[in-house]
This record gives structure tokens, C-alpha cells and sequence, in this order.
């Protein structure tokens, strides 16, 4: 009999799978895509992955006094263009924003596999109040935040090519052609229409 996985085996999990979804909604698509804007604010799917590389170096480096080898990143710096976190700048490659994405989730693996979930941290950005942390909260506000930013990239992915879902196959999806999900939507448009007319 197998034994039941941990609490922090599960979040860890999770949190693996949470990551696994977001970098891969650039897969398939050119350098254009991955870094061009596709709402108003700017978001981009390389950004958003820079952001998220970014920021588990900090939850689960700095918080826990394990700093990143790689030293902080510059686009935290107090005086760094204003949301450099999430974009690629002109010199930086697709290449190098994997690169720190990879980094960044070895070293986020590593503080995880360390620690009991009960290991104290520190969180100064969170204000002296909350400041103080476990690795358990941690891991359950990166694992919220890691989701939160695969379901942007869900959509923005699905505006660039149509490609939806976590992966190929995702069987959370319904399976229909695409003139089917055409119709769908177009269905989706009268319901709408219709109750705000009547509402």
C-alpha cells in the first residue's frame, strides 16, 4: 500500500503543475506572440512568465534566507522602469526569460524539498503586520498566484491562436469543432443580450 502523500507534497504538486501550465502556453508560438501586448495593460504571455519566475525567487529564496546564486533581479530595484517585471525588454531573449524561468523553479524546488511546511520566513514587502510566514503560507500564496496568472495566460493564449485548455487533450475542455464552439459563442452572445435588454 502506498502511503498517502504529505500536506507539503500535494501543494508542492500543485504548485509544479500550476507553473507547467503557464510556460507552456508558449509553446508553438514566435517571439511576436509570446512578448506582443494583448490587453490594454500590456499583459503578455513572456511577461507573465518573467513575473512569475521573478517573484517565486523571492517567496521562496529571500523570504526563507535562501537568496537566488543569480543575486535579485534589476527590474525590482527601487529604481526600475515601472512594471519591467512583465515584459521582456529589447535585450532580453525569450531564451533568457526560460533561462531564469528554469532557474527560478529549481531553486523554488529546492527551498521547498529543505524546509518543513512550518519554517519560519519573512516577508517584509507584506507589511510588519503580516510580515511573519510559514513555508506553508507561502506556498499556498504562490500556488494561488501561479493559477492566477496560468488562467491569464489561458486566455491571452486563446486570443493569439485559439489554442485553450491546459494542454492538448485537456479533458476539462468540451471537444467540439471550431464551428461548433462558433455557434456556441454566438449562443453565449444572444443569452447576454437578451437578459441585460430584460434585466
Amino acid at each position: 500500500m502506498t502511503a498517502a502523500p504529505t500536506q507539503k507534497q500535494v501543494l508542492h504538486r500543485y504548485l509544479r503543475e500550476a507553473r507547467s501550465d503557464l510556460v507552456g502556453k508558449l509553446e508553438g508560438l514566435d517571439d511576436y506572440d509570446v512578448r506582443r501586448p494583448l490587453v490594454p495593460t500590456g499583459t503578455n504571455l513572456l511577461g507573465l512568465v518573467k513575473h512569475v519566475a521573478s517573484v517565486q525567487l523571492d517567496y521562496l529564496g529571500v523570504v526563507f534566507g535562501r537568496p537566488s546564486p543569480r543575486g535579485p533581479v534589476p527590474w525590482f530595484e527601487a529604481d526600475a522602469a515601472p512594471e519591467s517585471d512583465m515584459y521582456a525588454a529589447e535585450d532580453e531573449t525569450r531564451a533568457d526569460v526560460l533561462s531564469l524561468w528554469q532557474h527560478s523553479c529549481a531553486h523554488a524546488d529546492a527551498t521547498v524539498e529543505a524546509l518543513p511546511l512550518d519554517a519560519p520566513g519573512h516577508v517584509p514587502w507584506w507589511g510588519p503586520q503580516k510580515a511573519d510566514v510559514s513555508l506553508h503560507t507561502v506556498l499556498v500564496h504562490l500556488l494561488a498566484e501561479v493559477a492566477r496568472h496560468a488562467g491569464h495566460a489561458d486566455v491571452l493564449r486563446e486570443t493569439v491562436d485559439g489554442v485553450a485548455g491546459m494542454r492538448a487533450g485537456d479533458a476539462n475542455l468540451g471537444v467540439r469543432t471550431a464551428a461548433e464552439w462558433a455557434a456556441h459563442r454566438e449562443h453565449l452572445e444572444r443569452v447576454a443580450r437578451a437578459t441585460s435588454a430584460t434585466g
